[in-house]
């Protein structure tokens, strides 16, 4: 099974501090498929993780290590997360968000590892709900 990152559960494999940090590692662990993120949530957690640049660096290794892959955006994938965004104004869908969903309707994942059930709940791929993990 093959899933895509957000930035919570990013954030909270790498600091300590967070209330799910152990939960997240012991999923890690447990996990045997391959990671994929983008570009947007990679400037979410580095912007989240601030406070250290030993934990800055530590999100980038996950990347250098293959622990995850970040999918560049494209022209189309930028198309769609714009329409995506406009689509979910309601709640309001932010660009990290648009750049999940829009890349799991292009690789067909529909594993996001996520805290953000409430909109991930919502969000639509194919006319089916994302799976969210853990």
């Amino acid at each position: 099974m093959n899933a895509i990152l957000d930035t919570g559960p990013w954030v909270a494999l790498i600091d300590r501090s967070e209330a799910r940090h152990a939960l997240c590692v012991k999923w890690l662990k447990g996990y045997s498929g391959k990671l994929y993120s983008t570009e947007a949530v990679l400037t979410e957690v580095l912007y989240l993780l601030n406070f250290s640049i030993k934990a800055q660096t530590a999100a980038i290794e996950f990347i250098l290590r293959s622990v995850l892959e970040i999918i560049p955006l494209n022209l189309e994938s930028l198309r769609k997360s714009k329409q995506l965004m406009t689509k979910y104004s309601d709640l309001p869908m932010d660009y990290a968000d648009a750049t999940i969903v829009s890349l799991a309707m292009d690789s067909g994942i529909n594993h996001v590892v996520t805290f953000d059930k409430k909109d991930f709940g919502i969000y639509r791929v194919r006319k089916r709900p994302l799976f969210i993990i853990p």
